[in-house]
């Protein structure tokens, strides 16, 4: 390779103007990113762009990339070169070429930070491009790369980039990229809803039941016993209690799970997690929910267990036989017991069966 090194002392203005044009065309539309005072000498090199190497002169300067310490040099990438001529600003080196402010996952992968993102897609465009040969080089696994909604014009260019969809809020869509070869291994989405159920019984054998506003054909006229599903960080036992407050206006307690339904393909090819729980009433006025519900009343065990609907169904009336065994301390659910856990530092609640002999809560088989 044949070097020559000159410096812009020896030299006019006039030629190291038509240098910069020569050199940096396709780069002057980007803005600088930094910007100091120094003359930098030019080594011509054939077969490579122009370098720079620093002194000192008041009206040119650039920015080597060691020189930039508000950014890291893996941001920044090999060759963000800037520098300033008779007071105009322009960079040597496109400022695409930088990493996407990221962290590292630990599981070897990547979580871009969409805090930081850039706001033009062919800026995006480029450094996404740039940071994604730039995380295979360094050995890296999957790529996280969640999108808010007024980042939505991204999406496009992320998935031609190679990234697919993982899962979408109401805020964000979540998008990954897997990078080694082979199948991924990033976890899949979410494959499950959780709903509950609260069975709620007063002291004169009186179930609490509800007539939803909007349900199934074959469900209309059935009385059937509050439910819903679990929210965000909800726990199974409160979300419980939660849906019959919401729906009826009843306080309740949480006593036991007394069983749960696992079925498929159920909502948008989800499966479904439905636990069944035993609720102590203390309160006992109704006051129903319009939006869901059009009417909640307390109905007799037997008068419920009686409905033709009931009747028909082996899942229904499993989970009826079930509660009115438990009633008769002839069954034990599932209570909830808090409990830490060393492996992610979090205490948990943990469901299982205690036959408590002393308070005669249950009688085990």
């Amino acid at each position: 390779m044949e070097c020559s090194f000159f410096s812009s002392k020896y030299m006019p203005m006039s030629e190291i103007a038509r240098l910069e044009r020569t050199n940096s065309s396709q780069f002057s539309s980007f803005r600088p990113l930094v910007e100091v005072k120094s003359t930098p000498h030019f080594s011509s090199c054939r077969g490579i762009s122009p370098k720079a190497s620093h002194s000192s002169t008041p009206n040119y300067s650039y920015v080597p990339k060691q020189a930039v310490s508000s950014v890291d040099e893996e941001k920044l990438g090999a060759g963000n070169l800037l520098y300033q001529i008779n007071g105009t600003n322009s960079s040597l080196f496109s400022r695409n070429l930088r990493i996407l402010d990221s962290f590292d996952d630990e599981y070897g992968g990547v979580i871009v930070d969409s805090e930081r993102l850039p706001a033009n897609s062919t800026v995006f465009a480029s450094m996404l491009s740039f940071s994604i040969s730039h995380w295979k080089s360094k050995g890296k696994k999957g790529i996280w790369l969640k999108l808010p909604v007024e980042k939505s014009d991204l999406v496009p260019v992320a998935i031609k980039e190679g990234f697919e969809y993982h899962h979408a809020e109401r805020g964000y869509v979540m998008l990954t990229y897997w990078l080694p070869e082979g199948p991924s291994m990033l976890p899949a989405n979410a494959s499950h809803q959780v709903g509950v159920g609260g069975f709620v019984i007063n002291d004169k054998n009186e179930v609490l039941v509800v007539l939803e506003k909007y349900c199934a054909p074959q469900f209309v006229g059935l009385w059937k016993i509050p439910t819903g599903f679990i929210v965000e960080s909800e726990e199974i036992f409160t979300g419980a209690v939660r849906e019959v407050k919401e729906e009826t206006g009843v306080d309740t307690e949480f006593l036991e799970v007394v069983a749960f339904r696992h079925v498929h393909n159920v909502a948008f090819e989800k499966s479904d997690l439905f636990f069944i729980c035993m609720l102590k009433p203390v309160s006992t006025h109704i006051m129903v929910d319009d939006h869901e519900i059009q009417a909640a009343k307390w109905m007799p065990l037997v008068e419920f267990v009686e409905q033709p609907l009931i009747q028909q169904d082996c899942m229904f009336k499993k989970v009826i036989g079930i509660c009115i065994e438990r009633l008769g301390k002839r069954y034990c659910g599932l209570s909830v017991h808090q409990v830490a856990s060393t492996f992610d530092g979090k205490t948990s609640s943990l469901y299982y069966n205690v036959i408590d002999s002393q308070h005669n809560n249950c009688i085990g088989n």
